[in-house]
């Protein structure tokens, strides 16, 4: 039987699983696998610039393309700068499979050069990780990783390679199927279980459907929008289901939660039945747990066992995956009679309407609304911060448009690698990126790596110069103490006790201008429209918009730490 390296089988195994781009950075424990990629036109090999950065990338390839995110880096630093974006992808559901380099077998343990163990680093944020010891198990080891990462509640893994291993001869068979013992994904619905909480549905006089990241996940959005028009059932999400039914739906009340809208909230708090599909009930949604729907029956759907009831205790459990559950639900579900919930939900809506108060200067609730009305068919990524918050709050989300965010670890600097990974995986569709002035600086190396692939990226910097949730905690928390959230201070600020500072850096359109993209700074919203107008105009380099916004801007509504859903803040 012919024989071949475990690099050559690696790439094979590639092609196998249909992989068609990998997103890579060399070392000396990966340079054989560099080299049989370089020998094929098969799969798309893309260079970043930082490893952070690549798995961003990796991961909303995944998210907005369905498929698996591959990485590929060499051993120790290579494999720690993954750390962030696995336990990024864990949080979020995200299938990607990362393959490490590693030092020869013999080394291990010895502390050799760059060797680390980073199947025990990440343990705890992976789905599944492991060492390759023997040349004979590599294909089913490849093979069962690109299967767990992909079925059940989808999820990144790591494979570590070492080097030796790789160069060793071996056979050039791929398996064809997977057989894990004690690995078997839920497929079904258990329908005793499922008819008995569309009964409690029909029964309630105040039903709410609840949609989480499970349903986008799944891609179960047109089939959930179905269920909710049969049965006229209004609908909060939580930031990572937005977009579950589309957010101008006239039964999409909004997001729940710390900065969730009031009516949306209020429904929660006073709703008989909560219907939940896909969310894992964390802190950001629930607030105070004890007082979390204190009047309501619950219903859980989810993929994951280990969710439900996990945080908040639920009369009907059902494990399943979000479209089986929703596709099985569209066959029995009944109209529900909620016109008078209804009014209660539109007048909640009138008392506190979702919107910002006017200050007279360009804010941000001014430019998504502008990039609402000139883009109705885009990807939309974001960093993690006061931004965020605006772009879950005003940011429309239909059918053709799609909300990248990282949702469960809140990681800074994902914003600009992920819209250079969605735009790689959706060439056809306009991708806009918005960060913070904080965020955009953690990944801006990027610019490389986005202008050499030529890709049109929009990208918006809400540059107020603070690090801004932060500060608008230490505002309303912290007697206005603006620690460590200053993004001018310095040995000049420092000096001169907060009296002087430098100017703003970096220069962000004249550092986007060196990367060879184009840079744009906005200062007046008579020029918002104009910017984004320029910059659909560029389409071979990203173009960077800068937005010099008010440090005072505040996401409101706000609940305070350790609240509950009916203690908002809603301005001050």
């Amino acid at each position: 039987m012919r024989q071949i390296t475990g690099n050559k089988l690696l790439v094979r195994a590639l092609k196998e699983e249909g992989v068609d781009t990998i997103f890579g950075y060399p070392g000396a424990c990966t340079i054989d696998i560099s080299d049989e990629l370089y020998k094929q036109n098969d799969i798309r090999v893309i260079l970043p610039r930082h490893e952070q950065a690549l798995v961003h990338e990796a991961d909303a390839y995944a998210r907005t393309t369905g498929k698996v995110g591959v990485c590929l880096v060499t051993s120790g630093p290579g494999a720690t700068n993954l750390v962030t974006g696995l336990a990024t992808a864990n949080y979020d559901s995200v299938p990607l499979v990362c393959f490490t380099g590693q030092v020869a077998r013999h080394l291990i343990g010895n502390d050799a050069f760059q060797e680390v163990d980073i199947v025990g680093i990440t343990r705890s944020i992976t789905k599944y990780g492991v060492t390759v010891r023997d040349r004979k198990d590599l294909g089913r080891i490849i093979k069962e990783a690109f299967y767990i990462a992909r079925t059940g509640r989808p999820g990144p893994v790591l494979i570590d390679l070492p080097k030796d291993v790789m160069g060793e001869l071996g056979s050039a068979e791929y398996p064809d199927s997977v057989n894990i013992r004690g690995y078997k994904p839920n497929t079904s619905v258990h329908m005793g279980q499922l008819k008995r909480a569309l009964k409690m549905l029909k029964k309630a006089k105040r039903p709410l459907f609840l949609a989480g990241g499970g349903v986008n996940i799944a891609r179960a959005n047109a089939v959930f929008t179905e269920v909710v028009e049969k049965t006229n059932v209004p609908v909060v999400t939580t930031i990572m289901g937005r977009g579950a039914v589309p957010t101008n739906h006239p039964l999409f009340i909004g997001n729940l939660g710390m900065h969730g809208q009031y009516a949306a909230n209020m429904a929660v708090s006073e709703c008989d039945l909560l219907f939940s599909i896909g969310t894992r009930f964390n802190d950001r949604i629930t607030g105070k747990l004890h007082a979390f729907a204190p009047k309501a029956e619950i219903v859980h759907i989810d993929i994951d066992t280990a969710s439900i009831s996990r945080n908040i205790h639920v009369d009907v459990p059902i494990v399943a995956d979000a479209l089986e559950a929703v596709t099985k639900m569209n066959e029995y579900v009944e109209p529900c009679e909620t016109e008078e919930w209804l009014a209660q939900i539109r007048a909640w809506k009138e008392e506190h309407p979702l919107t910002m108060r006017s200050r007279g200067n360009m804010s941000p609730m001014d430019i998504i609304e502008e990039m609402n009305r000139q883009f109705d068919d885009a990807i939309i990524t974001t960093d993690v911060g006061q931004h965020q918050m605006f772009v879950t709050q005003y940011a429309e989300i239909t059918p053709k448009k799609q909300l990248v965010t990282s949702g469960g670890l809140g990681t800074m600097g994902y914003g600009f690698p992920a819209a250079i990974g969605a735009k790689l995986g959706n060439p056809d569709k306009t991708v806009i990126a918005i960060s913070g002035d904080g965020g955009m600086q953690m990944n801006i190396q990027e610019f490389a790596t986005a202008v050499l692939e030529e890709l049109p990226l929009i990208l918006c910097v809400f540059n107020n110069e603070y690090l801004g949730m932060v500060r608008q905690w230490q505002k309303l928390f912290y007697g206005k103490r603006y620690g460590m959230t200053n993004m001018r201070a310095g040995a000049l600020y420092r000096r001169t006790n907060g009296e002087e500072m430098p100017e703003y850096t970096p220069d962000f359109v004249k550092l986007a201008e060196s990367y060879g993209a184009k840079g744009i700074r906005v200062t007046k919203k008579e020029e918002i429209a104009a910017a984004f107008e320029e910059a659909k105009k560029n389409t071979k380099v990203p173009t960077l918009i800068e937005f010099i916004i008010d440090p005072e801007e505040m996401v409101y509504p706000m609940i305070k730490p350790g609240g509950t859903l009916e203690e908002m803040i809603m301005d001050c």
